[in-house]
């Protein structure tokens, strides 16, 4: 039986890929200009390329991906989801699976939403040699260093 987050992983929907203006309620943040509809299956080629101990912002990913499409921005709505998607897909695929847990939010927190939480994706960045800094509760809350840990190498 196929996983549900594969069928999304690997869904092919038209708007995917596609290049839209930037809608009016992004605009104060972003400006006008374009925006990429990323797919999922891009989102996870991109999170491969990050090398061992090395980390990006979701910011940082979105970045990349509209670069490589000629556009102004990436949507931050679905590349989100897409995140999501490509952490429950490389669960099931274990190793050969792409290391999600490598992509922090700004200023190298933690994404409770991943498979495992926070949790979870801090004993993973501490297997690559990492060091995460806990809240006064003790739990994983970002990456200490996080400045160091970047990975800007994607030309």
């Amino acid at each position: 039986m196929t996983n549900l987050w594969r069928i999304k992983l690997e869904e092919k929907l038209t708007v995917y890929g596609s290049v839209v203006p930037i809608p009016p309620k992004l605009q104060a943040e972003y400006g006008k200009g374009r925006m990429l509809i990323s797919r999922p299956l891009d989102v996870q080629a991109l999170i491969r390329t990050i090398p061992h101990g090395r980390v990006v912002t979701l910011e940082m990913l979105r970045a990349k991906l509209a670069q490589d499409a000629g556009t102004d921005i990436c949507c931050p709505t679905n590349t989100g989801i897409f995140m999501r998607i490509v952490a429950e897909v490389s669960e099931l695929d274990g190793d050969s699976g792409a290391p999600y847990w490598r992509v922090v939010k700004n200023k190298g927190r933690l994404n409770a939403k991943y498979p495992g939480g926070a949790v979870q994706q801090a004993k993973k960045l501490e297997l690559e040699g990492l060091a995460v800094a806990r809240n006064v509760h003790g739990a994983p809350a970002r990456l200490e260093a996080f400045e160091e840990c970047l990975f800007e190498d994607w030309g």
